[in-house]
């Protein structure tokens, strides 16, 4: 089923009816979840909300097409919406975002019109507890031009042994720069992006979920991996978020032609890899 929305969701009272439900709620990897896309037609992008993005993420400003990793700001609304309501049965508090996958068919146009279509692709058992696919659509004159795939985490116990990961060593990506975050890198990127989740604030609402500092968003550790690395018109973009990031501090950007990540010493916070695909 398609519920079409006349305009985007307005985040702040998303986030607080997530907080609100999320101490009721108890992970089930085996639980319905709600089947309804959400569709929002004729969206077009605040340019000035645009520039402060690309101000905070290291992309170049005024730009004809949009970074590749924007329409996830512009899918947000929706997904939050999905995962904020009672019929979500994962907490909205806690999630953690563990994996993107974007595929950019062609680079969107900051003056297009979109339609933009989110939903929840369905629960999966993980062996720290239980994942969520949230796909994300963006469509001009009716193709996909752009589409996503995020992950979300909900920690806890699970009865089955942890997984083997699998993964195979690689030789490790030589070092490109070195970047100091600053504190407010957080709040910034909730200003542009509208997630103002507490735990990329400030000291204070970053301690009351567990960590003694704010962390930058997954997202922008992402973003500013891809400002660097750049972009081809057409790409498949793939990276997972495995350690927070403390704001403030130092990370180190390494990369190659078709991966990056960024590390804190012997510690990746985050890694990715890019290719070309055919438009």
């Amino acid at each position: 089923m398609s519920l079409v929305l006349t305009r985007p969701p307005a985040l702040a009272p998303l986030l607080a009816r997530g907080a609100l439900l999320s101490p009721f709620k108890r992970p089930r990897p085996a639980a319905d979840f709600p089947r309804t896309r959400l569709v929002l037609p004729g969206l077009r992008v605040d340019l000035a909300r645009l520039a402060a993005y690309e101000r905070v993420c290291g992309f170049p400003t005024g730009d004809d097409a949009l970074p590749v990793t924007y329409p996830h700001v512009l899918g947000f609304p929706l997904a939050m919406r999905l995962m904020s309501g009672r019929n979500f049965p994962l907490p909205l508090l806690g999630l953690v975002h563990t994996s993107v996958e974007i595929a950019q068919h062609e680079a969107p146009a900051a003056t297009g019109d979109y339609e933009l279509t989110v939903y929840v692709d369905g629960l999966a058992p993980h062996r720290r507890g239980t994942e969520a696919a949230v796909v994300t659509e963006v469509r001009a004159d009716g193709s996909v031009v752009w589409e996503s795939r995020s992950t979300y985490l909900a920690r806890h116990r699970t009865d089955g042994p942890a997984a083997k990961t699998g993964v195979s060593a690689r030789e490790p990506l030589p070092t490109v720069a070195e970047w100091r975050l600053a504190g407010d890198i957080g709040r910034r990127y909730g200003a542009a992006s509208g997630d103002r989740n507490p735990i990329h604030l400030y000291p204070l609402t970053a301690r009351l979920f567990g960590f003694p500092r704010p962390i930058a968003h997954g997202m922008w550790t992402l973003a500013r991996c891809l400002a660097a690395h750049g972009t081809p018109q057409a790409a498949l973009v793939r990276a997972q978020f495995k350690a927070p990031v403390p704001l403030p501090g130092t990370v180190t950007y390494a990369a190659d032609d078709e991966r990056f990540e960024l590390r804190g010493g012997d510690r990746v916070h985050m890694s990715g890899e890019i290719y070309p695909i055919a438009s």
